[in-house]
C-alpha cells in the first residue's frame, strides 16, 4: 500500500492505494486533516494497519490523485547532481564541493494524471525527471550517518522547467522554476523503510513513449543522506518537507537544437520501487 492525496468532487481526501482504486482514510483520522499531519505524528504504520485487507472506497475515474504532501512547510531541489550533468555545462569545471540549491512552491506542481501547464509567455517548458523524499522526522545539522531514518517516503518529480525565464536574471533560476502547475509529483508516497530503496535506484523519463533520461542514484554526485545533512545544517527540516533530489542528464534543453514540451505531449517518469508519473501537457 501507498499513501495517496486525491479529491472526489469538491471534497479532499487522504487514503492509501488498493486495488485499482484508492481508500479513503481522513475521515477516519479527523486529527489528521492531511497526509503532512498523519507524517508529523508519526502514524504512517498506524494508518496502513487501519487499510489492511480492506477494498477501496473509490474506484477508478471517481477521483483525482494530488501532490501527496499538498501543504509542504518547503520544497528544495538539488541541481546539477550527476555527473553527465555536470558535464553539460562545458565549462571545464569538476563538480562543486557543495551541491546547487534552489526552492519551488506547491502550487507550482500538478498530480498523476493532470496536465503541465505551458504558460503564453513561453514555449520553453522543459522535462526533468527526479525522485523525491519527504522528510518524517524533522530534525537541524542531522548528521549523515543518520540522515536516511530521517525519510517518511519517496515520490516521483517531473520538475518543470520554463527554461529562459531561468535566465532572466544573473544567478537566480527561481523564477524558471516556479511557474503554476508547470511540474507535477506523484503519484503516491511510498513508505521509506529500508536504505535500499534509494541508494541505488534507476530512474527515467520518457516523452511520448522515447526514453530521454536514464541513470541510477548510486551516481548522484551528492547522495540523499548527504543532501538531508547538508540543508539541514543551514534551516531546520520539519515533517512534510520535500527534498527533490537531482535529475539525470538529457532535459529538451540539452538538444541541438532544443526539444521543448508542446501540448498533448506525454511525459512519464518512473523509478524502480516507486513507480510512475504520467501527465500531458497542455496550454494555460
Amino acid at each position: 500500500m501507498n499513501l495517496v492525496s486525491f479529491t472526489a468532487g469538491d471534497q479532499a481526501h487522504w487514503g492509501v492505494t488498493a486495488g485499482e482504486g484508492v481508500l479513503a482514510l481522513s475521515q477516519e483520522f479527523p486529527e489528521f486533516p492531511t497526509l503532512r499531519d498523519v507524517i508529523s505524528a508519526q502514524a504512517i504504520p498506524q494508518v496502513l494497519s487501519a487499510a489492511e485487507g480492506r477494498a477501496p472506497s473509490h474506484a477508478p475515474g471517481s477521483y483525482a490523485l494530488q501532490i501527496p504532501i499538498p501543504n509542504p512547510e518547503k520544497i528544495i531541489c538539488v541541481g546539477v547532481n550527476f555527473p553527465d550533468r555536470n558535464a553539460e555545462y562545458k565549462d571545464g569545471k569538476d563538480a562543486p564541493a557543495n551541491m546547487s540549491l534552489f526552492p519551488r512552491f506547491a502550487r507550482g506542481f500538478s498530480g498523476h494524471g493532470a496536465a503541465l501547464i505551458r504558460p503564453p509567455e513561453s514555449e520553453q517548458l522543459d522535462y526533468e525527471g527526479e525522485i523525491a523524499v519527504v522528510i518524517g522526522k524533522g530534525g537541524r545539522r542531522i548528521p549523515e550517518a543518520e540522515a536516511l531514518s530521517h525519510v517518511a517516503g519517496l515520490t516521483l518529480c517531473n520538475e518543470g522547467t520554463i527554461r529562459d525565464w531561468v535566465r532572466h536574471a544573473k544567478f537566480n533560476v527561481t523564477q524558471g522554476k516556479n511557474w503554476d502547475r508547470s511540474g507535477a509529483m506523484g503519484p503516491w508516497l511510498v513508505p521509506f523503510t529500508d536504505p535500499a530503496q534509494i541508494l541505488d535506484v534507476a530512474i527515467e523519463t520518457r516523452v511520448n513513449g522515447e526514453l530521454r533520461q536514464s541513470d541510477r542514484t548510486s551516481r548522484m554526485i551528492f547522495p540523499v543522506a548527504r543532501q538531508i545533512a547538508y540543508i539541514s545544517t543551514f534551516t531546520t527540516l520539519v515533517p512534510g518537507d520535500i527534498i527533490v533530489t537531482g535529475t539525470p542528464t538529457g532535459a529538451g534543453a540539452r538538444f541541438e537544437p532544443p526539444v521543448w514540451l508542446k501540448p498533448g505531449d506525454v511525459v512519464e517518469v518512473s523509478a524502480e520501487g516507486i513507480g510512475t508519473l504520467r501527465n500531458e501537457v497542455a496550454d494555460e
